[in-house]
């Protein structure tokens, strides 16, 4: 980080909220990794994002607010916490591209200019403000394209409900002529979404409908080979169940299968390729999924990190990462996202321990 930026933020006023719990000693991670404490006490933490300077941004969604995390010292840990704006509505998804801060409200997007230089007087735009207000699933997860491009999607306002064409999707938002293209279709909730790095096609995870009982539908993560592609919800869940009261009359066939099946309420949210270079290389391409956890399920499931095997477009094995967020039916954490930094070591967000941490392989 430069030393002009530092000096800029040793000013600001440290913006604290609920205090957090260090829940890092009861992680699990593989062989050769550590999991540490970047940040404590980032209320609600959700999505991430970094800047060329390497100051961590996190959205959230109850705490209405947007954050800024500098590593002054560069240790590995934040020791500043900035409040970028506050009393938005649900901000979990935000994004970073050429110096501004892109933030996901649920009924529009907004944008905080060279938001580096100016944490402690961020002024807000409006980039485009015509997205539904339904508070249900309208919470959002957005990631910019290689075609520059921002991809922003909207869920159903609903556990499970018929088709309309202004929620249930995956839209490409062009910034300058504000024009939306849809990229999915039937797409119940999708909280997170990656491009593959060699085939450049968008992975998106989405959460599966309640109320079917502890072990159906599953969750689903899926993989848009053609733009326009229908993912058969309400119709279908996970690829073949057909809903009780949608599914009637319609062929599983008609609809894009999932490129993996889940647990059924996992909850899978956050998903990244790895493509750094601190990690051996397995893990080269392979895709970390962020698994929430249930709330609908009498013995609880997800509550972890997991890293999907991905050879040739295909999944070939889905195996643990982080463990350790519940136990014994206690919930001490709930992932939700991921970014990479500099070094190759990944960031973790947790809305449940208010918490980012930071997973880094120790190079023999």
């Amino acid at each position: 980080m430069n030393n002009k930026l530092v000096s800029a933020l040793l000013g600001l006023t440290f913006a604290s909220s609920a205090m957090a719990t260090d829940i890092t000693d009861r992680l699990s991670v593989p062989a050769g990794f550590t999991i540490e404490p970047y940040a404590l006490n980032v209320d609600n933490a959700r999505q991430l994002a970094i800047s060329e300077n390497g100051v961590v941004y996190a959205g959230s969604r109850k705490a209405g607010n947007v954050y800024a995390l500098i590593d002054k010292d560069q240790d590995g840990r934040a020791d500043k916490q900035v409040l970028i704006a506050e009393g938005l509505n649900m901000p979990s998804g935000i994004a970073y591209k050429d110096g501004a801060l892109y933030v996901a409200e649920v009924e529009r997007v907004i944008r905080f200019d060279d938001i580096d230089n100016k944490l402690d007087k961020a002024k807000l735009e409006v980039v485009y403000d015509k997205f539904p207000d339904k508070r249900h699933h309208g919470w959002k997860f957005i990631r910019f394209a290689p075609s520059g491009e921002l991809i922003v999607p909207v869920g159903v306002p609903c556990n499970v409900c018929a088709e309309d064409p202004e929620f249930g999707r995956i839209f490409s938002l062009n910034l300058e002529s504000k024009e939306l293209t849809t990229l999915a279709e039937g797409v119940r909730n999708s909280v997170g979404f990656d491009y593959h790095p060699d085939s450049g096609k968008l992975w998106f995870s989405d959460n599966g409908r309640d109320m079917m009982g502890d072990d159906i539908p599953p969750c689903e993560i899926n993989r848009i080979d053609e733009v326009g592609q229908h993912f058969g919800f309400p119709y279908f869940h996970g690829g073949t169940i057909p809903d009780p009261e949608f599914g009637k009359g319609k062929n599983a066939a008609d609809y894009t299968q999932p490129a993996l099946n889940l647990g059924a309420h996992v909850a899978p949210l956050g998903i990244h390729f790895y493509t750094g270079e601190q990690f051996p290389s397995d893990y080269d391409n392979q895709l970390f999924v962020a698994e929430h956890g249930s709330w609908n399920r009498s013995k609880k499931a997800g509550y972890r990190v997991m890293m999907a095997k991905v050879e040739d477009g295909q999944v070939t094995g889905y195996e643990p990462f982080i463990t350790g967020f519940m136990e014994n039916e206690e919930t001490f954490g709930r992932p939700v996202a991921m970014v990479q930094m500099a070094d190759g070591s990944l960031l973790v967000s947790d809305d449940y321990a208010n918490a980012i941490y930071r997973v880094h392989y120790n190079k023999k």
